[in-house]
């Protein structure tokens, strides 16, 4: 007790035990859940950049649509109203980790998914439209997206995996515990159940 006390008190004692538990404390995962936190974060910043992305081309598309097929102006105004509630969707600052507006925020993304498939499926009776330089490529922009909404929502979903699984794991759960209580598991996108069910297939 005396060695530590001496130690403790030597010139560089206090300075060299404060700088080695925090090499020890750095590298047993005490920063592990902040980390994930922010990539999480992160991948969620990007899953509504590209939303937004997708929302600034839908009214050229619809647009160009009009130009060619006006008779179609239930499947037109079917988009313009799903991107207008999408778009008023209010996101909350707690919104990765509550439940209720997660969903609320997933469901009016998935109303303008359905709404641009049936104008899409509709354009396919205009071959004027479907040769218009202008509508081929907004539709070439919106698909690539599209797909970019799928890589963003994949890429979130893996940094949230990784971060629920910290706080229900050893160490990180003790670290959640002690240090990080105010952090909850974040929400995860869900597949829709009208998604799950098998195509009636009809001849």
């Amino acid at each position: 007790m005396q060695a530590l006390a001496r130690i403790w008190n030597g010139p560089v004692g206090r300075t060299g035990i404060l700088m080695l538990t925090a090499v020890l404390l750095a590298g047993c995962g005490i920063n592990t859940i902040p980390t994930l936190d922010e990539r999480a974060k992160a991948a969620w910043s990007e899953v509504l950049n590209q939303y937004q992305r997708r929302a600034d081309l839908i009214p050229n598309l619809v647009e160009t649509v009009k130009g060619f097929a006006e008779q179609e102006s239930k499947v037109l105004t079917d988009v313009i109203e799903a991107r207008a509630k999408a778009s008023q969707v209010k996101i909350p600052d707690d919104i990765l980790t509550n439940k209720e507006a997660f969903d609320k925020f997933q469901e009016a993304q998935n109303n303008l998914s359905g709404a641009l498939g049936r104008l899409l499926v509709t354009v396919e009776r205009y071959p004027d439209l479907k040769s218009n330089q202008n509508f081929l490529a907004l539709q070439s922009q919106l698909e690539g997206t599209e797909n970019r909404i799928a890589i963003a929502r994949r890429d979130y979903i893996s940094a949230v995996r990784d971060y629920n699984t910290e706080l229900r794991t050893f160490p990180g759960r003790l670290w959640h515990m002690v240090l990080y209580s105010d952090l909850k598991p974040m929400q995860n996108f869900a597949v829709s159940a009208d998604t799950m069910e098998t195509p009636k297939v009809e001849f």
